[in-house]
């Protein structure tokens, strides 16, 4: 099927109108960032004063997966083990994690929630869901419902190819 000069203008404006929906979900998922980081940033302060988002990012990771290698978490994240390390000895310091020799190679660690970590996590995570209850806690089930099957459509879109979640 050839393009003739009347299909072409056709062809641009459906092309100008996926560009502009393109940069409409550019924009609020940018704004959604950046609202997300804040409350992270608030959340992570709550475990404690001095831990970093990217710490508490770490934490919940680990208390997802349970007992993890340092180099797993990395892969999870995409970042290099030196970051991962720096921030487990932080945690280790403030008592919320632990490494253990790992069962399937002794030779290896595997890092693990510490007690007061899980009743920490647990406490920050019941806080985080309160905030989602009071920004959705309106909206219809259905639509809570179908925004989260959009955002696992888009996180699997992202994550081809990226370490497990």
């Amino acid at each position: 099927m050839s393009n003739t000069p009347d299909d072409a203008p056709e062809m641009v404006e459906a092309g100008d109108n996926v560009d502009a929906a393109l940069q409409q979900v550019e924009h609020q998922l940018s704004m959604f960032w950046r609202r997300a980081r804040s409350l992270s940033h608030q959340l992570s302060r709550q475990v404690h004063p001095d831990m970093e988002p990217a710490a508490y990012g770490l934490l919940t990771i680990i208390r997802k997966e349970g007992p993890i290698r340092l180099t797993e978490l990395a892969s999870c994240i995409g970042v290099g083990k030196p970051s991962v390390s720096r921030q487990i000895a932080f945690l280790e310091s403030i008592g919320m994690v632990y490494k253990e020799a790992d069962p399937q190679d002794g030779r290896a660690q595997s890092i693990r929630l510490t007690p007061k970590g899980e009743e920490k996590m647990h406490q920050v995570q019941d806080a985080r869901r309160q905030v989602f209850r009071e920004r959705l806690g309106e909206w219809p089930l259905e639509e809570i419902q179908t925004l989260a099957d959009y955002i696992e459509r888009l996180n699997a879109a992202y994550g081809e190819g990226i370490g497990k979640d």
